[in-house]
């Protein structure tokens, strides 16, 4: 009774078959109940192919082993879940192909060993390359011209899928354009107008290549790109400060000018005004003194008796030499 409930907790379960997509990854299950009777000691993997048995994978107290060079990067055991000793391949090579043995040791508290096994057969098999479809770039499949677009051709097999563009429909004169998924048109031009189709393709059982189906790429005629509205705004206010700017350098220049002539103006009707005159002469102004006809020459000083006998003399000596030339100017009148 003891050993039904034993193997009913400890049984491995699992698929016997399973199918695996080359370059893609798998899962090979195997799981059981854990029990505190049974403390888990070892884990192998073992790969059985033509007939010759080789360890992939060991999990024991010293940690995880890859003992196959093959797998070594590839393979793994979860440890998220007691009881879970399931075993994941990634990158399928078809050689991965083969039978998969899960071979689970416990050891139970009298020190004894229980041993359980459970076998899965693994078949890598190629996807052949489905048809390709195309996808234009955000601008669609009519681009301006100078624009920057993209065509895009996707397919679903298994990898490694090749890819190749032409300008031109399938069956008609066609030009090989890109190897690669991707078409790039950096800038382009009205001789890119056309039809573009592309093909992809893979190693199945056998070579396997399809074909999309043809789509047109119209370039038509340059569009200005609208600009965002923040530029546009941007662009405004740089405008409108530029011509307050002008404005007030020309007005500031004006004010200078005419400043300039009122502190001329001024000048002039200052010195006008002290009895000088002004004549312009290469920009500049000389002024003379404009003397009366009547000098005062009197002053307010009082006169020494010596000076009034001065002013005296030199009165008769002028008014006598005045009365010679008088009469000499009647004397050459008198001659005949």
């Amino acid at each position: 009774m003891l050993k039904t409930a034993l193997k009913a907790i400890l049984e491995l379960t699992g698929t016997h078959d399973t199918e695996g997509t080359w370059k893609s990854s798998i899962t090979l299950p195997c799981v059981y109940e854990p029990s505190q009777d049974f403390v888990q000691q070892t884990v192998i993997w073992t790969l059985f192919r033509d007939q010759s048995p080789a360890t992939v994978f060991r999990r024991d107290s010293s940690g995880d082993h890859i003992l196959l060079s093959q797998y070594r990067g590839r393979v793994s055991m979860p440890n998220s879940m007691p009881g879970d000793v399931s075993l994941e391949i990634e990158k399928l090579e078809v050689r991965d192909s083969g039978h998969y043995t899960c071979k689970v040791t416990w050891r139970a508290q009298d020190k004894s060993l229980l041993t359980r096994e459970r076998t899965t057969t693994v078949k890598v098999v190629k996807v052949a390359v489905t048809k390709p479809i195309v996808r234009p770039g955000p601008l669609g499949f009519t681009v301006p011209k100078g624009a920057r677009t993209s065509l895009t051709c996707s397919a679903k097999g298994s990898p490694p899928i090749t890819y190749r563009w032409f300008k031109g429909e399938p069956g008609g004169n066609t030009v090989l354009v890109s190897n690669h998924a991707i078409l790039m048109f950096d800038s382009l031009r009205t001789s890119d107008t056309g039809k573009y189709y592309c093909e992809a393709e893979n190693r199945a059982s056998s070579q396997v290549m399809q074909q999309s189906d043809a789509v047109q790429l119209t370039v038509r005629g340059y569009q200005g790109t609208s600009l965002p509205l923040y530029l546009i705004i941007l662009i405004v206010v740089l405008c409108v400060a530029v011509v307050c700017v002008v404005i007030a350098l020309v007005l500031c220049k004006r004010k200078t000018k005419k400043d300039n002539l009122n502190e001329i103006t001024d000048h002039n009707s200052k010195n006008l005004t002290r009895g000088e005159t002004c004549s312009g002469v290469n920009d500049k102004c000389t002024y003379e003194e404009a003397k009366s006809r009547g000098e005062n020459n009197y002053t307010s000083q009082p006169v020494k008796e010596n000076e009034y006998e001065t002013i005296g003399t030199v009165k008769k000596n002028d008014y006598a030499t005045l009365r010679k030339a008088t009469a000499s100017e009647y004397e050459l009148g008198d001659v005949p």
